[in-house]
């Protein structure tokens, strides 16, 4: 809210904002466990074991393992960072009144008389289907990826 007050607030900023001092440190640390993780498995012992490099046991191996858990929690992020956006909007810290988003609409809606109703259900019924179509995606996404589904051991 500082920041905005001493530059002009635009989409790609709030959302650069939104990353940089909130998304990245949480994922990072999911990241480097999952290596961590990943590493201590016999595969891995057995690749190198066989002379396999390091650069191709860490990109063949751990990789495809370790992109599970990171897949499964990229759509809850852009799902707080969407309503972080809207919350932002909504409160007037976000995008200047000429801009449409569905913070203002909720906000107009909520100022004016009550008799505005779909004023605020229409953006919130918006927020609600983009934020569940955004799951469901990336619940797609993580059961394609997942490699403990398509393995020849079964």
């Amino acid at each position: 809210m500082i920041i905005v007050s001493f530059v002009k607030p635009s989409f790609f900023l709030l959302a650069f904002l939104l990353i940089i001092f909130g998304g990245w440190i949480g994922l990072t640390y999911l990241v480097r466990g999952e290596y961590y993780r990943e590493k201590a498995k016999d595969y891995v012992a057995a690749a190198h074991a066989m002379g396999a490099s390091d650069f191709s046991i860490m990109f063949k191996h751990v990789l495809p393992n370790s992109l599970t858990p990171i897949i499964t929690r990229m759509p809850f992020m852009m799902v707080g960072n969407i309503t972080a956006l809207v919350g932002l909007d909504f409160l007037g810290f976000g995008l200047r009144p000429p801009t449409p988003s569905w913070g203002e609409l909720i906000n107009q809606g909520l100022s004016e008389d009550i008799s505005y109703w779909w004023l605020i259900l229409s953006p919130l019924f918006m927020m609600l289907f983009t934020l569940n179509t955004i799951t469901f995606i990336g619940e797609g996404v993580r059961q394609a990826f997942d490699p403990r589904d398509y393995t020849r051991l079964q």
